[in-house]
């Protein structure tokens, strides 16, 4: 059939929209923009080596009163739970029979002096009328004999007096050391040091206060490799710093010192023990408390401290998501095993001048590109974002 001029004009409009639409279909949406980040230059640095552990109290001193002398315990002279000084009567035990023994050891000591005055006066007459042959050698050995018992004898009564003397000296009970008195752990009227030492209380000693705490095997030998690589330089014992938190996640305003490290291993936990000594005037730490401290050990070389945000986490470990200098975002796995004041110490997996992503990191892909800008941590805290390079 043949078109009318009009009919044909209709039909090439068409053709000509339909191929218009065909080729926009082969165009797509049109391709969105690189998200916007904020990155940080990773700048290497020194950072204190910490360790965060777990501790518990022990007093500095801790002394057990015990009875040494039987008897019956009269009466207790301290308040349970106060401070108390070197020397200071505690308990009261009943002198009475000591003291008879005492009487008795003077009583012997006068006979034995009285004795040995006699035998000597005896022996230097015998010896005068020796050396006139009045008397027989037999006889004069007998009297040097009795004076030198006697003069023993005499010796051994004033060893007695000083026994009686000692053990009446115990039954008054005094405290062997400053510090705070316990609860006392028998009550008048009871006999004690009958047979053994009869622990009446205990003293403890708690400003300073030592906190114990170990720290595994695995964790020592990463520290003294990295020393041996010149990543780390330990700190002096008597130097290395412990900061502690108590129980109720408040901090303790005093600073301790590390004193102690163990040379061993214990073979219950694996573990090498250590101790710090902690100052504790206003007497606010008991011993027994758990406490979280945390160890200034050393210091670490040339590492990294990222903000938290930008460390992520998955199956592999920690990681970081950078900027190349093509734009393009690339993923970088990295070692981050403590912090520094909300940042991540990296000490493995970063090299100087690395940009890591710190803000917009969920908007990112590993392979696609993005529009870095630097990041400050007012960013963070105002939530805006980084104004562009």
């Amino acid at each position: 059939m043949k078109l009318s001029s009009p009919h044909m004009t209709l039909l090439c409009s068409s053709l000509l929209l339909l191929a218009a639409c065909g080729k926009g279909g082969e165009q797509g949406p049109p391709k969105a923009p690189p998200p916007q980040v904020g990155v940080i230059r990773a700048v290497p640095q020194n950072s204190p080596l910490t360790r965060e552990l777990v501790g518990r109290l022990s007093a500095h001193r801790s002394a057990d009163v015990r009875a040494r002398v039987a008897g019956v315990l009269l009466k207790r002279d301290y308040d349970e739970g106060t401070d108390v000084h070197k020397g200071q009567l505690l308990f009261q035990i009943d002198p009475a029979p000591l003291k008879a023994v005492l009487d008795a050891s003077l009583a012997s000591l006068a006979q034995a002096q009285a004795t040995y005055s006699n035998d000597k006066t005896t022996a230097a007459r015998v010896r005068a009328l020796a050396t006139k042959g009045f008397v027989s050698t037999s006889d004069l050995d007998n009297a040097n004999a009795a004076e030198r018992s006697a003069a023993a004898a005499v010796q051994v009564a004033r060893a007695n007096v000083q026994s009686a003397r000692i053990n009446l000296g115990y039954a008054s009970v005094r405290s062997p050391i400053d510090g705070r008195a316990g609860q006392q752990q028998v009550t008048e009227g009871a006999l004690v040091g009958n047979g053994a030492a009869t622990l009446l209380t205990t003293v403890d000693q708690i400003d300073p206060m030592y906190v114990n705490f170990t720290m595994s095997v695995a964790a020592l030998e990463q520290m003294r490799e990295a020393q041996r690589k010149g990543n780390v330089t330990l700190a002096d014992p008597d130097k290395a710093a412990v900061q502690i938190t108590l129980p109720d996640g408040s901090a303790y305003a005093q600073a301790g010192v590390l004193d102690f490290s163990d040379s061993t291993v214990n073979p219950a936990t694996g573990a090498v023990n250590l101790r710090a000594s902690i100052p504790n005037p206003s007497h606010s730490l008991l011993p027994g408390m758990y406490v979280t401290l945390k160890a200034d050990l050393g210091l670490q070389h040339n590492v990294f401290l990222i903000p938290q945000q930008a460390v992520l986490r998955d199956t592999v470990g920690a990681y970081v998501m950078t900027v190349a200098g093509d734009g393009k975002v690339a993923r970088k796995d990295v070692a981050a095993t403590a912090m520094r004041q909300g940042d991540w110490v990296i000490t493995q997996g970063l090299k100087a001048g690395d940009e890591v992503v710190v803000s917009g990191v969920q908007k990112v892909k590993e392979g696609e590109p993005a529009k870095a800008s630097p990041w400050h941590p007012a960013d963070a805290t105002s939530g805006t974002a980084p104004s562009g390079r």
